[in-house]
């Protein structure tokens, strides 16, 4: 586990944080997505740009990437090793999404891009409800498809199952997961 894809079946499922803990366990650089994606002012990176920056993330002996973008999926897909799949329930997502955007008013997340604050829409809150059960079906094909290739799929339906999850990493590094 060096190279490892960590999504989810939402905005709001705790990619962001999940891939910070595990990065700070394991010793591996973790690479948030939106970073990559956004400019400041909530400016749009071309495909190609965000491609790029991919292209050169995956190079690399290690590396923690987080988000799911399908639009590059594959990028990351051919590279890795691992994949973490959150698996929330909807009201979760929902409710993370709301709390993420009440504790960060007026500020950047640190997994975002530079001068992009944090907001919260109707339009990105419709787009939660009405594509979850859409790419919660998508992934599962695609888990099967890693899971094929011989890749290690980990799959994470709760708090307690992420908690138990990164509390067996203890004392664990990169170079020796």
């Amino acid at each position: 586990m060096k190279r490892i894809m960590v999504i989810g079946s939402s905005a709001g499922a705790g990619k962001s944080t999940f891939a910070r803990k595990l990065g700070k366990k394991t010793g591996i650089e973790v690479y948030h997505l939106d970073v990559l994606y956004w400019k400041p002012g909530w400016v749009e990176s071309s495909l190609q740009e965000f491609a790029d920056a991919q292209h050169e993330i995956v190079k690399r002996k290690q590396w923690i990437m987080e988000g799911n973008y399908s639009s590059t999926f594959e990028i990351r897909a051919a590279a890795c090793d691992s994949v973490i799949y959150l698996d929330l329930p909807l009201y979760i997502c929902l409710y993370r999404v709301v709390k993420r955007w009440l504790t960060n008013l007026g500020k950047t997340r640190p997994d975002m891009a530079a001068g992009c604050r944090e907001k919260l829409d109707w339009k990105f809150m419709e787009f939660i409800m009405t594509t979850y059960k859409r790419r919660k079906k998508e992934m599962a094909e695609r888990l099967s498809q890693f899971r094929a290739k011989g890749i290690e799929v980990t799959v994470l339906k709760n708090t307690r199952d992420i908690d138990s999850f990164l509390n067996n990493l203890e004392g664990r590094t990169g170079q020796n997961l």
